[in-house]
């Protein structure tokens, strides 16, 4: 564990929801934060909460090149951005800066468990094999690599976070089912991992306190299930019928397709170890109850 400041200058590749909830955890901790953000807009100067900030033009590799010496003088750096054709674009356009810059002391890069592949309903952690064999998840396993790379011959403090299925008070099941947005595949044995969006935070947040240099952590709650079981929860809670289901077959190749095809259940047992975490949201059900009442009592 290092000793740290209260002060720091974070760079956000992406300027998101989990960036966003990271620094509304930051400041619920007290840090005073100079906040640098890209995005696919123009160049800009904003405010988010009580903090201005500036955020520069980024899109795959077009960018604001005034960028670049807020690069070398982070100290923190998050990295959101979802790599693409094989290539992660912020290590493509920025990789001297970050390698030159000797101040970082921490640097996230948020992966995805799409990693890991089909396992069969079978527990994985973050020593799994790798078995995915869809195009998100080999653009993932790239990138994790790189990212890897320049914490072994840079000694960039690099850690990688693969998320689980994000789900938050602006993003879930009961929006999703007001609008008839819902498709789902009763499928046996279908397992799949979730995480609310502030225990990201959470855990990225603790990370700064207890994380080691080039460690892989999983980002899963304690309840690994079908989707399809989360549906009939959320229609529970709401007092409504269930949406009918449609097939497997039914399905166009692509990311739906993909995440049906996969079944695991993903660990969290190393963030609760090493990074000392209690999940604000241990199961699925605190975490739709806690947005239920959110929406109804606006």
């Amino acid at each position: 564990m290092e000793k740290r400041s209260k002060s720091i200058s974070l760079v956000c590749f992406g300027f998101g929801l989990t960036a966003k909830y990271f620094v509304k955890e930051l400041l619920k901790n007290k840090y005073k934060i100079n906040l640098i953000t890209t995005s696919r807009s123009k160049s800009f100067n904003k405010k988010f909460l009580n903090i201005n900030y500036k955020n520069f033009y980024f899109d795959n590799n077009k960018f604001d090149k005034k960028i670049k010496k807020y690069i070398l003088n982070a100290s923190h750096i998050l990295v959101s951005v979802p790599p693409r054709d094989r290539k992660d674009f912020v290590i493509e356009n920025f990789y001297n800066e970050i390698s030159l810059n000797k101040k970082i002391k921490w640097l996230g890069y948020l992966s995805s468990t799409s990693v890991y592949g089909n396992y069969d309903g079978k527990w994985v952690n973050e020593k799994s094999k790798l078995l995915t064999n869809n195009d998100t998840g080999i653009n993932r396993i790239i990138a994790e690599n790189e990212w890897l790379k320049l914490n072994r011959y840079h000694f960039v403090p690099v850690r990688i976070f693969r998320l689980s299925g994000i789900y938050s008070p602006e993003r879930n099941i009961f929006l999703r089912l007001v609008n008839k947005q819902i498709r789902y595949v009763k499928k046996e044995n279908h397992f799949f991992s979730r995480i609310h969006v502030a225990d990201i935070a959470q855990v990225l947040f603790k990370s700064l306190i207890y994380s080691k240099s080039g460690e892989i952590y999983n980002v899963a709650d304690n309840k690994p299930c079908s989707y399809d079981q989360t549906i009939s929860y959320a229609c529970s809670l709401m007092g409504i019928q269930a949406p009918s289901s449609i097939s497997f077959q039914s399905l166009n190749e692509g990311e739906m397709k993909n995440f049906y095809k996969d079944s695991k259940k993903v660990s969290n047992a190393k963030i609760k170890k090493d990074l000392k975490v209690e999940l604000y949201f241990p199961t699925y059900k605190e975490g739709f109850k806690s947005i239920l009442n959110n929406i109804f009592n606006r």
